[in-house]
């Protein structure tokens, strides 16, 4: 019997690891990517390290997936954090578990991801083809090929891998979205995901490049606490941003119909109590020094004449009249300093993309097209993201585990 022709356009994650599971089923495999290099997103994640994956089981990567997680139960119960892990090994990449259960090659280096997928590429014969994808070629109802820049790919099943549209210098310029919009597919609004986030007021501008470790963020939609965690961030000439603000923007979902607030605890090591003697002590050390200068011990001195200003305490006033009002005041500034949010960036500064292909056209098991047969859908493309920690990744691996098995095995209808 001849071999299944399969087109995958796009030579991402998703899409690499489609057509590495298509040739291993012994389909004749086409890689569409306009880009030199395969992989351009994926090796700047993780600030170049590459976060490849969480060390979980089922049950963690679906509560770590709030887009439509449910979707990717049946991909994930196939192919989960630890199949990839031992996956990426048995490529010759060995690999770390570091907090939180995230993942990394020993090396830090992203480029050992890529480069052990372009090697499997290579020895599977996958072709590679630099071409950018322009349309679906249907025909009755079905996928016939791919129309390319440069030429025009026949298929037996096409697999569209092309991302979202965040980092759009990676090559995520939502060409995808489009293609899936002209076979008749229903693209739900696209809006960044572990994005940073924008301030109301010029607050944080104030404090632009200050970074703050070791703090705790909690995150409020309309007074009630949604979400907190601790780690670092950083101050900007918009807002916020950094691993904790990227984390925390997966949450914040309804900019359109709610208002968000940050609040940072500060001093997270010391409860009220010990915070007090905290600040009685240094109070008497800086006992005949004006409030503004009597902080320097605590706190960074880019955040002290903002702190100062919340806490309405006049900044000249000698530290010895400070009242115990006014040192309970300091103290609830300290434990719960605010950031009113105006929103996320725009999507092209997020590290993912929320929205996509919507999941209900998409058969959960296959990553099948129910509108076009033959057509499938991996990646970023799909209307489904996680939170930070690798699970994004996770779901390109699984997803386009999925799609490459199920292309290949696919029958046409006569």
């Amino acid at each position: 019997m001849m071999n299944k022709k399969i087109v995958v356009v796009g030579g991402g994650a998703a899409g690499m690891m489609a057509a590495i599971t298509a040739a291993e089923q012994g389909s004749d495999v086409t890689l569409l990517e306009p880009n030199e290099r395969l992989g351009k997103k994926l090796n700047i994640t993780g600030k170049g390290r590459c976060n490849v994956t969480n060390n979980a089981d089922l049950q963690t990567l679906m509560a770590n997936t709030p887009g439509n997680g449910k979707f990717l139960y049946s991909a994930f119960t196939r192919f989960d954090g630890r199949d990839a892990m031992a996956f990426f090994e048995d490529l010759g990449v060995p690999l770390k578990t570091e907090r939180g259960n995230r993942v990394f090659p020993v090396s830090d280096r992203s480029f050992d991801i890529s480069a052990a997928l372009e090697r499997r590429l290579k020895k599977l014969r996958v072709h590679l083809v630099r071409d950018r994808a322009l349309h679906l070629e249907l025909t009755n109802g079905t996928v016939r090929g791919v129309t390319g820049e440069e030429g025009a790919y026949c298929a037996d099943a096409v697999i569209l891998a092309t991302g979202g549209v965040s980092y759009p210098a990676t090559g995520s310029t939502g060409e995808g979205h489009r293609m899936a919009r002209e076979a008749g597919h229903t693209v739900t609004p696209l809006q960044g995901s572990l994005v940073p986030l924008k301030e109301k007021g010029q607050r944080c501008a104030r404090m632009q490049g200050l970074s703050l470790r070791n703090v705790s963020l909690t995150v409020y939609e309309n007074q009630k606490k949604i979400y907190t965690d601790f780690g670092e961030m950083m101050f900007t000439h918009f807002g916020v941003t950094g691993p904790l603000v990227l984390s925390a923007s997966a949450h914040m979902r309804h900019f359109d119909k709610k208002n968000y607030r940050l609040e940072i605890d500060l001093k997270p090591a010391l409860d009220e109590q010990k915070l007090d003697k905290r600040l009685l002590t240094d109070f008497e050390k800086h006992a005949n020094q004006d409030f503004c200068n009597a902080l320097v011990d605590l706190l960074p001195q880019k955040l002290i004449p903002v702190l100062v200003e919340d806490t309405q305490i006049p900044p000249h006033q000698k530290v010895h009249e400070l009242t115990r009002e006014q040192r309970r005041v300091l103290l609830q500034h300290l434990k719960h300093f605010p950031v009113d949010i105006a929103g996320p960036c725009p999507v092209t500064d997020a590290i993912v993309t929320s929205g996509g292909v919507k999941t209900k056209e998409i058969d959960p098991a296959t990553m099948e097209s129910k509108i076009v047969k033959g057509l499938y859908f991996a990646g970023e493309l799909i209307d489904v993201d996680a939170y930070t920690g690798g699970f994004n990744l996770q779901i390109a691996w699984a997803t386009g585990r999925a799609a490459g098995i199920a292309a290949s095995e696919q029958r046409e209808q006569e």
